[in-house]
């Protein structure tokens, strides 16, 4: 679907159809997977990342269309994981924030929110109080008129999916969690008169299903645990995106590069990332997919 033309780490997308233009605008993370240095366990190419964007009017061809104008004051050097949605008369997002450019897994997260009236300027909101210093990957969703839900993942609690709500937007109530399994990444959206749930779960995309954004069924096995077979492909999907389209449901995942040939030269070849699609496919209460079968969003 998109690969980025500054370091080759596109990962974690947010899309949505933006009515004023006319098309389709994705924001991402911009890992700096080309990033000379380091060792194997260094992750400072992780860190440092700006929001990358995306255009597309067709729905199949994409622009890289820069970084997002994302406020300094409230963020930080590190920005991961954008969640953007419009609720009440605005363009929200919800972002991850590793304030400084850290060489390993260990620095304090935390999600902070924004607003926007057009998706190119953002203002500063608030950041957002969940009970943890280690909060990542927002997700939200109007599970009724009014009453706004948000799914993260805190690693403080085993990385478990937790949820909280709001009626506001801004202040969130800290629920339990939802999850039986670690995860990251999640996804939730409504379709098809259920809600889903889908996760990265580092061995595929995990898939709950639920009649009323509360109590979650699991569905058995995980979705692209197995590498698929086209090129920039072969590895599992990872950290989902969803788009609902009329009836129809698209899956925009990330795919590591670990499995194309050119790793078998370039001992960091597998940072490197490519976004990719498919649609999704509903039977019975069951989610599939086919990510051998070319895929592309609607026109906007």
């Amino acid at each position: 679907m998109f690969r980025d033309p500054v370091y080759d780490g596109a990962a974690d997308a947010s899309t949505v159809r933006d009515p004023e233009r006319r098309e389709w605008r994705m924001f991402y993370t911009n890992r700096r997977a080309t990033l000379k240095g380091g060792d194997e366990k260094d992750v400072t190419w992780v860190h440092g990342t700006k929001i990358g964007m995306a255009t597309s009017r067709d729905g199949s061809r994409w622009k890289y269309a820069g970084t997002a104008a994302i406020p300094a004051s409230c963020t930080g050097a590190t920005l991961w994981a954008p969640e953007i949605g419009y609720f009440a008369g605005r363009w929200h997002m919800w972002l991850t924030i590793v304030p400084g450019i850290f060489s390993n897994w260990n620095a304090p997260r935390f999600i902070v929110h924004l607003t926007s009236k057009d998706l190119k300027r953002w203002t500063c909101g608030e950041r957002l109080a969940l009970g943890s210093d280690r909060v990542i990957d927002a997700s939200v969703a109007e599970i009724a008129p009014g009453k706004y839900r948000l799914w993260y993942n805190d690693e403080r609690s085993g990385k478990s999916i937790r949820s909280a709500d709001s009626a506001d937007l801004v202040h969130w109530l800290p629920g339990p969690g939802v999850v039986d399994t670690p995860g990251e990444g999640p996804k939730a959206f409504r379709w098809r008169n259920r809600w889903w749930l889908i996760s990265d779960a580092w061995q595929g995309l995990l898939v709950m299903r639920s009649d009323d954004a509360a109590q979650w069924t699991r569905q058995e096995g995980y979705l692209l645990a197995e590498p698929g077979a086209l090129p920039t492909d072969r590895a599992k999907g990872q950290h989902p995106d969803i788009v609902v389209a009329d009836d129809r449901a698209y899956l925009i995942y990330f795919v590591h590069q670990g499995g194309e040939p050119e790793a078998a030269s370039d001992p960091r070849w597998h940072r490197r990332s490519v976004l990719q699609i498919s649609e999704l496919i509903e039977r019975d209460g069951r989610l599939t997919i086919d990510r051998a079968r070319r895929a592309a969003l609607p026109k906007p």
